[in-house]
């Protein structure tokens, strides 16, 4: 089994995942003191290959995709992204949508070392501006 097609299930399994366009779009202004960051695991711990991801988000709320509301957006997952995503287009099928406002998540990954790294997204799965990203952690599958 691939890793991209399990994080396709994870993202089927995690919420919705509303269509997305290429095109450059407005961003929505984030909150000056919005942080997100990874809850669970923690950076550098060893996992088994089915786990649990905690996100967590200060300053701002979780709202699901296509709710309007000033200061809330919804989690996206990176899993062995070495970059972030366009920051002036709704967020593709390269990272994992939790529409729902999902605040945590079942994770099978292979065993080896992998990142996690999480980014909000607003009503259109567009990051605000400026992005609320967290910081990237390395876990091991054991």
């Amino acid at each position: 089994m691939n890793k991209a097609w399990m994080i396709g299930a994870i993202a089927l399994l995690g919420g919705p995942v509303l269509a997305t366009t290429a095109q450059a779009v407005e961003r929505t202004e984030s909150s000056e003191q919005a942080q997100a960051y990874i809850i669970s695991p923690q950076n550098g711990e060893v996992v088994g290959k089915t786990f649990k991801v905690k996100f967590g988000l200060s300053g701002m709320g979780v709202a699901p995709a296509g709710v309007d509301v000033k200061n809330t957006g919804h989690h996206h997952l990176l899993v062995d992204k070495d970059e972030l995503p366009a920051m002036d287009k709704p967020m593709g099928g390269d990272v994992t949508h939790f529409g729902g406002g999902q605040t945590e998540t079942t994770v099978t990954l292979e065993p080896g070392e992998h990142t996690l790294q999480i980014i909000l997204g607003d009503k259109n799965h567009v990051p605000h501006n400026p992005a609320v990203v967290s910081e990237k952690i390395t876990i091991t599958v054991k």
